[in-house]
């Protein structure tokens, strides 16, 4: 055989190993290779879908936690002033005692006053018959001198 002869069956072996590498080898092949680059992008839209939700979700944790401190602070602010609401109801309870206990101590010391005031006028009008008996020395009629001394009282 020549080459030429060589060649040219080389030449037709490898169209025929062409031929059927295009025809069953080729096509299971290009299909795989769809297959998977389907796959892959099928996974990036997935990989986007899912960074866009994560996004969302982020995005409403956020908000919830703004709401939450909003409450939160709500909460507080509302505990204080109901606090300080109690305090003044309690100083306000406080001082109405307080000024009731005042006032009952003033009227007491006005009865003690007045008790004081009675003993001393009894005691002045006593002193005074004492004394108006040491200066007339005589007996002195206790009737007559009980309404002087009445009188004597309220004069005082």
């Amino acid at each position: 055989m020549s080459i030429n002869a060589t060649l040219f069956v080389q030449a037709i072996v490898f169209l025929l190993l062409v031929l059927f590498t295009m025809k069953f080898v080729w096509p299971p092949i290009a299909k795989a290779l769809d297959e998977r680059a389907q796959k892959i992008a099928a996974g990036l839209a997935a990989a986007e879908k899912a960074k866009a939700e994560l996004a969302s979700a982020n995005q409403r944790v956020e908000q919830e936690l703004v709401q939450s401190r909003n409450q939160t602070t709500n909460l507080l602010a509302d505990a204080e002033r109901r606090a300080q609401q109690i305090v003044e109801e309690a100083k306000g309870r406080a001082t109405q005692e307080a000024d009731k206990i005042v006032a009952a101590a003033h009227a007491e010391a006005e009865q003690q006053s007045m008790r004081a005031r009675e003993v001393l006028r009894e005691q002045v009008a006593a002193l005074a018959v004492k004394g108006a008996e040491q200066i007339l020395r005589k007996e002195v009629n206790a009737g007559v001198h009980a309404d002087l001394l009445d009188r004597l009282k309220t004069e005082l």
